[in-house]
């Protein structure tokens, strides 16, 4: 995982309301796809480029593939924002 893949893969609404969706649990893509006016191929990308950000896993069951969020990619971000920032007890 590059932080930079996972910056771009986070600067699209659409991948960040998927990843909001994906919070409550795995969703298949054609769940995902029904919450959005875009087409299944543009869902699609927006999938693969979380997946290659490492933000999301996917599994098949059957002829289904779902897709849960990777939150240890998530945290690994947040704990960077946090040092970015710093602590302002410290200045």
């Amino acid at each position: 995982m590059g932080l930079q893949n996972t910056l771009r893969a986070l600067a699209d609404p659409i991948r960040r309301d998927i990843l909001s969706l994906l919070k409550t649990g795995p969703l298949s893509a054609g769940d995902i796809c029904s919450h959005f006016s875009v087409t299944a191929a543009a869902i699609s990308r927006h999938l693969s480029v979380l997946k290659e950000a490492d933000l999301i896993r996917d599994h098949r069951e059957g002829k289904f593939i779902y897709y849960e969020l990777n939150a240890s990619v998530l945290e690994e971000i947040m704990l960077w924002i946090t040092e970015l920032k710093g602590d302002k007890d410290d200045a």
